[in-house]
């Protein structure tokens, strides 16, 4: 795995299925993880295949924008960034 960035940006009405898209249904069965779970998955598998002398480091952000305000999903108490 080389170095990459990437974002996922989910957008669209209340109840479209925004959410369930991005984590799924359970994150404990495979084929109903969202979008979210799976990569996680993959990259720490990549990482765990990879020879022990190759560093990484993996930085996420989930983030929710709604009326106007964003919201760090990772730490609540961080609100209208």
């Amino acid at each position: 795995m080389e170095g990459f960035n990437g974002t996922v940006f989910a957008y669209g009405q209340t109840s479209s299925g925004k959410t369930f898209t991005m984590t799924g249904a359970s994150i404990d069965d495979m084929e109903f993880r969202g979008i979210i779970p799976r990569m996680v998955s993959t990259c720490f598998e990549t990482i765990e295949e990879t020879d022990s002398t190759v560093e990484f480091s993996v930085k996420v952000g989930y983030c929710e924008i709604y009326l106007e305000k964003i919201k760090d999903l990772l730490n609540p108490a961080k609100n209208n960034l």
